[in-house]
């Protein structure tokens, strides 16, 4: 590892593993700036549902990446890429050090492997058009039809991922190329610390049900109402988990306990879904267990590799 670079840390693990508390006092030890990796987070309004850091938790230590768009703005991998790599220069011009701190796969992925991700803007009739034709062949036609296009950008995507394969569809369609022949990998202009919470699963599973609990008594509910007053129900951003089942509920698609219900249980499937991104024998990732001294060891860690 090239000790000239600027170091960036990562903060990564399962939803409900506990990232917020550990981040924010690792931050305030090591004159830290948290850049949010969690895409949910990006979009004003849309707080209880994402956990989003409340203000205090904010006022502790400067964030960035939360609240900088409305549920209507469209954000994607390569437009959160530049942006990121322009943060971090900037985090380290203050003599501060960028902690970067979510959950979601790709995105991680983005900052930690060089990926060269292009950036399209978005063409919502191509997008009208594929959804249509999603519900036409469905799920597995859509797939396969990417997949005699484009075989290795196949190989590490869930076919049940409809949204997933209507982007790699359309990046080809719109530049003439492979979607995997446009992730290319660059070389980091920063060196990068990574350190993965864990905690067994059944107690995270535990922990997803009593964060969904606390997000209901918190207003959730109250929550989406309020953006459907001034968004249509549609958006991409509302696809998000717990969004998705109270807005079914508000429309008369399932029952309020039906909905509750399935929040839980696809917050559980993503979490499995995370372990696919994030795996212990990950030679690059420093695994620390939440108990006892996992603050202490996340110290130990950084002091090591800032040294």
């Amino acid at each position: 590892m090239d000790k000239k670079l600027k170091p960036v840390i990562i903060i990564l693990g399962a939803t409900a593993v506990g990232k917020t508390e550990i981040s924010l006092d690792i931050a305030e030890k090591v004159n830290g700036e948290i850049i949010s990796i969690d895409s949910r987070l990006f979009y004003r309004g849309m707080d209880i549902g994402t956990a989003k850091p409340n203000q205090t938790e904010l006022d502790r230590v400067p964030h960035h990446f939360i609240d900088i768009a409305d549920p209507d703005e469209v954000w994607n991998i390569g437009r959160f890429q530049k942006e990121v790599k322009e943060k971090i220069i900037q985090i380290h011009e203050r003599g501060n050090l960028p902690i970067c701190v979510g959950g979601t796969g790709q995105y991680i992925h983005a900052i930690t492997q060089g990926w060269d991700i292009p950036e399209l803007k978005e063409d919502h009739r191509m997008r009208e058009a594929l959804i249509a034709w999603g519900e036409e062949i469905g799920n597995e036609g859509l797939f396969n039809r990417l997949k005699s296009l484009d075989p290795i950008a196949t190989e590490k995507m869930d076919a049940r991922n409809q949204r997933r394969t209507i982007r790699a569809l359309e990046v080809i369609l719109r530049t003439g190329k492979l979607f995997s022949g446009q992730r290319r990998k660059k070389p980091l202009p920063y060196r990068v610390l990574q350190i993965g919470l864990s905690r067994p699963r059944e107690e995270i599973y535990r922990r997803v049900e009593e964060r969904v609990e606390k997000m209901m008594e918190a207003g959730f509910l109250d929550e989406v109402k309020a953006l459907l007053d001034m968004y249509p129900s549609d958006l991409r951003s509302f696809s998000a988990i717990g969004y998705k089942q109270l807005i079914a509920y508000l429309q008369n698609e399932m029952t309020y306990d039906e909905a509750v219900e399935d929040i839980i249980r696809k917050t559980k499937l993503f979490v499995r879904r995370q372990n696919t991104w994030f795996k212990p024998g990950d030679s690059m990732i420093h695994w620390v267990k939440m108990e006892g001294e996992a603050l202490q060891r996340s110290l130990e860690i950084i002091k090591e590799f800032l040294d």
